[in-house]
């Protein structure tokens, strides 16, 4: 991390920061009895999920099933291995302003985060492990927050100092972001492979074929239009792994702004009453944000590619506070 600070003012302070991070063989679950793909294929009624099945093959001899590295007594298992990479880089910047009990904090990022897994539910590609590389779940590539604290001043402008008119604030956090990305999965074991879910790894290994064409990336989750063109993503061919990354694209963002009005009265003896009327989203704007926003299972032939999910209306709360 390398940071660099000005004073602007005497009011004004400006940062602006390098963050990198690196993390190197972190645990990670890989599948330690995946299915022969070329075996499947060459075997009559072999198919999808079929790796735990006995087979007859061309010369009449029997196959107790397809999967190779433990064998044919075990079904799928994943090993722990220390094996998983990832990389963070950022430019951090930040503008602090505070005079007469109001201050104000307007903070952006630019960054870029890439892993091996972003959770342990995410295998890794125990056939090549630099394809399982590829953008975090959690990256924001840009994010903009602003917090303030205004001291309201009502005692000027009505000419009057009291209790009524003094110790009144406005508060707030206002943050614009780009949406996170969208994972994409292939649940039909088209691959062969039989990366199956146990409980740990949730998600097959498997991902859909990535067709070239154009993204038409779609963010406006009241259009009615899907968040990106699902064409371009048909489900992997048999016995091979789609060449599609989990994720390469990014789905809606958000544009939020929470408030609070406060209002402080203060009696003798150090004890004052406080009262908050605090919101969230405050101008009720549908935020279609978040990780399982649009629908990236390519199986879920309803809702494959649409905007599923949006986070919570605005809430209104009243708040009161005595202390002694």
């Amino acid at each position: 991390m390398l940071s660099l600070q000005r004073q602007i003012t005497g009011h004004i302070l400006l940062t602006v920061s390098y963050v990198g991070n690196q993390g190197h063989r972190i645990l990670t679950l890989v599948s330690a009895n995946p299915g022969n793909p070329a075996l499947c294929l060459s075997l009559s009624g072999c198919g999808p999920f079929g790796e735990d099945s006995t087979y007859t093959d061309s010369a009449g001899q029997t196959v107790q099933g397809t999967r190779v590295g433990q064998g044919p007594n075990y079904g799928e298992n994943t090993a722990d291995k220390s094996e998983a990479n990832s990389n963070y880089n950022a430019l951090e910047t930040t503008l602090r302003y505070q005079h007469h009990g109001s201050q104000f904090l307007l903070s952006y990022t630019y960054a870029k985060s890439i892993d091996q897994g972003s959770s342990l539910g995410e295998q890794l590609n125990p056939i090549d492990p630099r394809q399982s590389r590829t953008i975090s779940a959690w990256d924001l590539k840009h994010n903009f927050v602003g917090s303030y604290t205004w001291a309201l001043p009502l005692a000027t402008l009505l000419r009057k100092s009291n209790r009524l008119t003094e110790d009144w604030s406005l508060s707030g956090i206002t943050r614009f972001a780009t949406g996170f990305p969208v994972t994409l999965f292939d649940n039909s074991d088209n691959s062969l492979i039989g990366t199956l879910g146990n409980g740990a790894n949730n998600y097959l290994l498997d991902t859909p074929q990535y067709l070239p064409g154009a993204l038409k990336i779609n963010t406006n989750g009241r259009n009615g239009r899907p968040a990106f063109n699902t064409a371009l993503f048909p489900e992997e061919n048999l016995g091979e792994l789609g060449n599609a990354k989990r994720r390469i694209f990014y789905g809606p963002g958000i544009s939020n702004f929470d408030m609070a009005l406060q209002k402080n009265l203060r009696f003798a003896d150090a004890r004052s009453l406080e009262f908050r009327l605090e919101s969230f989203n405050t101008f009720n704007h549908t935020q279609f944000y978040g990780p399982a926003s649009v629908d990236g299972q390519v199986e879920d032939t309803q809702n494959f590619g649409k905007i599923v999910n949006a986070a919570a209306p605005r809430l209104v709360q009243l708040a009161a506070k005595f202390s002694f």
